[in-house]
């Protein structure tokens, strides 16, 4: 009888995309952080987004605001943790991803390290417009 991960039309999917993906012998560990970077920005979007939906901007409100996302809103502290402890993972797989590119050569394809440059330089932007939220 076949595995049902192989007959179900969805589950299929996600085996052909995820398990019995053929890869090369001779990957390693450093080539999982692209996919952590993108699991790290899906995640930033949606605790982002959960945590706009109640944040108050302004000089008088904000700090009101926070309080009441970590005090009254059902597990709101625990989004506001993972938000800003998942900005810090973001940036150590940046960092890790981009020594991996080091270390591999990657640089040598310059159209796609000059597009990692760019999207670096928009992270952190973006990082610090977060950072200095009133």
């Amino acid at each position: 009888m076949a595995s049902l991960r192989k007959t179900h039309p969805l589950l299929k999917i996600a085996n052909d995309a995820l398990v019995d993906l053929p890869t090369p012998s001779n990957i390693s560990a450093w080539w999982n952080f692209g996919s952590l970077l993108g699991l790290c920005l899906i995640s930033q979007i949606l605790t982002g987004l959960f945590l706009a939906m109640h944040y108050t901007p302004g000089v008088e409100s904000a700090f009101a605001s926070v309080a009441h996302i970590c005090r009254d809103v059902n597990f709101g502290w625990l989004i506001r943790n993972l938000h800003a402890n998942g900005a810090s993972f973001f940036f150590i797989c940046i960092y890790f991803h981009i020594g991996r590119g080091l270390y591999y050569g990657s640089y040598l394809y310059k159209e796609t390290w000059n597009i990692g440059v760019v999207l670096l330089l928009l992270v952190m932007m973006t990082a610090f417009v977060g950072y200095v939220l009133p």
